[in-house]
């Protein structure tokens, strides 16, 4: 009698995992249906000049719910940065050697971080998703590391700001200058945590996570679970932001309403 309720406990949580991954699969099919990217053949999501070209949802209020759940809002997260209860986040699935994340990174997060970070309105977390070979494997693995030492935003602006990197092949001793550059002391360290089995369980978490929401392209954002594909302008960024902050108050506003009643 014991196994067979053992069975019938292990039946109903497979049943309740698969029921989940039908409930994101229809969502990200409705994301990949509104959402069409005209892009190069580099393959990094971007279009013609420096963008990827967005079409489909203009305006919402807030996204989806099940989307926003992929955020993590682990305050030890070193991949990640703003306030852990900030009302909005982002997480950004991108590639070191992505010449549009890089674009991203350059001429748009810093904007990011003044007006809505550092106010405490904006958390953005990082997802490794390389998609350009072995190298930006390595590169992931070694910006991993980078934040076992608290280093890993510092590395990210030194790939970054060397338009060089873009499709680098992210060799050993490369990264080792990268790493150095961006202030990890420990070397010998960060070898051996680029080299780990935790280093490389972390990357896989990321590329399922963005594999299994039908992302095939870098860079790629949830904003409070609102797709965003591409390097867009600044201006889609904020509006997103600013909408997802709106209904992050509105909802709490309608709570306080609910506690009182």
């Amino acid at each position: 009698m014991p196994s067979t309720t053992k069975s019938t406990s292990v039946k109903n949580r497979k049943g309740l995992v698969i029921g989940v991954l039908v409930a994101v699969v229809a969502l990200l099919a409705g994301w990949l249906s509104q959402y069409a990217v005209n892009g190069d053949d580099s393959g990094s999501g971007g279009g013609s000049g420096d963008n990827a070209t967005l079409h489909g949802k203009e305006d919402t209020s807030s996204g989806d719910p099940a989307l926003m759940k992929l955020a993590r809002r682990d305050g030890g997260d070193p991949l990640a940065r703003g306030d852990k209860d900030a009302p909005v986040v982002m997480i950004e699935y991108a590639d070191f050697g992505c010449s549009f994340c890089g674009k991203f990174a350059r001429d748009t997060e810093p904007k990011l971080e003044k007006k809505y970070i550092d106010k405490g309105l904006l958390r953005i977390e990082w997802r490794n998703f390389p998609i350009f070979g072995k190298g930006s494997e390595r590169a992931a693995l070694a910006g991993w590391a980078a934040g076992e030492q608290g280093r890993f935003w510092e590395f990210y602006n030194t790939v970054y700001a060397d338009k060089g990197n873009e499709k680098n092949g992210f060799s050993d001793g490369h990264l080792r200058d990268i790493a150095k550059e961006a202030g990890v002391k420990d070397l010998d360290k960060f070898d051996k945590d680029r080299a780990s089995e935790a280093a490389k369980k972390s990357l896989d978490k990321d590329r399922n996570e963005a594999y299994g929401l039908g992302a095939s392209s870098t860079p790629a954002f949830l904003v409070n679970g609102e797709p965003i594909s591409g390097a867009q302008p600044d201006e889609v960024f904020t509006d997103a932001i600013e909408r997802a902050a709106k209904a992050a108050e509105a909802k709490k506003k309608d709570g306080a309403k609910g506690g009182k009643g």
